[in-house]
C-alpha cells in the first residue's frame, strides 16, 4: 500500500534531472574539479527537491483515521525510498570522472544532510498544516533557502566551499551538525500532533458545565 502511494514519478523526474547534471561533469574539460563540484551539488539539490514530495498524500484526511500511527507510516515511506536514494547517489558519483570527483565521504555527507533536510521539511509541513500535498511549497522553500545560503551565508560558517579551500574540513563539521539536526527535526515532525481540547469544539462538556453551575447556584 505505502509503496503504491509514494510519489515515484516526481522523485524519478528529479532524479533524472540530477543525473543529467552529474553527467555534465564529463564535458567540463579543463574547468576541473571546482565546476564538477558545483554540478554535483546541483544534482543533490535536484534530487532533494523531489524528496520533499515524499509525504504528499491526497487521501491524507482519510488515512489519518487508520490504526497505524503516523510515525510508522512516515518511517515506512522513508525506508522504502532509502534503497532508491542510495542507488541514485552511487550512479551520480560514478558519472563524475574519478579525477574530478570530490572526496566521496565529504560530498556524501553533504548529500545526506540535504536529503534529510528535505524529508524533515516535508514532515514539519505535514505536522503543522492540513494541506494534503505540501510538497510544492516545501520545494519552493528548499530552493529559496539553498540560493539564500549560497549568497548570504556568513563566510566564517561557510558550507559551500571548494575542495582546495582551507575551510573544507570545518565546513563538513557543520554539515554533520546539519544532518543531525535534520534527523531530529524530522523525527519530531513525524510525531502525531497533540489534540487541542477546546470548549468550543466540545458542546457536550460545555452544556454539562452550565448544568453544574445552575445546580451550584
Amino acid at each position: 500500500m505505502a509503496c503504491r502511494t509514494l510519489p515515484w514519478g516526481v522523485v524519478g523526474t528529479a532524479g533524472g534531472a540530477g543525473l543529467l547534471l552529474a553527467a555534465l561533469t564529463r564535458i567540463t574539460g579543463e574547468t576541473g574539479e571546482r565546476f564538477s563540484l558545483h554540478l554535483l551539488r546541483g544534482a543533490v539539490l535536484a534530487f532533494a527537491t523531489g524528496l520533499v514530495f515524499l509525504l504528499d498524500d491526497p487521501a491524507r484526511h482519510t488515512t489519518a483515521t487508520v490504526p497505524t500511527p503516523r510515525p510508522v507510516r512516515v518511517a515506512l515511506r522513508v525506508a522504502l525510498l532509502v534503497p532508491a536514494t542510495a542507488a541514485w547517489w552511487a550512479a551520480a558519483l560514478l558519472l563524475v570522472p574519478p579525477e574530478l570527483r570530490p572526496p566521496v565521504a565529504d560530498i556524501t555527507l553533504e548529500a545526506g544532510a540535504a536529503f534529510a533536510l528535505a524529508v524533515a521539511g516535508a514532515a514539519v509541513a505535514v505536522r503543522f498544516t492540513d494541506v494534503p500535498r505540501p510538497g510544492p511549497r516545501v520545494a519552493a522553500g528548499l530552493l529559496t533557502s539553498a540560493v539564500l545560503a549560497m549568497v548570504f551565508w556568513p563566510g566564517r560558517w561557510a558550507l559551500f566551499v571548494p575542495v582546495e579551500d582551507e575551510r573544507w574540513a570545518a565546513a563538513h563539521d557543520r554539515w554533520a551538525v546539519a544532518l543531525a539536526g535534520a534527523v531530529l527535526v524530522g523525527a519530531l515532525g513525524a510525531v502525531e500532533p497533540l489534540r487541542r481540547w477546546s470548549w468550543r469544539a466540545d458542546p457536550g462538556r460545555r452544556a454539562a458545565g452550565r448544568r453544574g453551575l445552575r445546580r451550584a447556584g
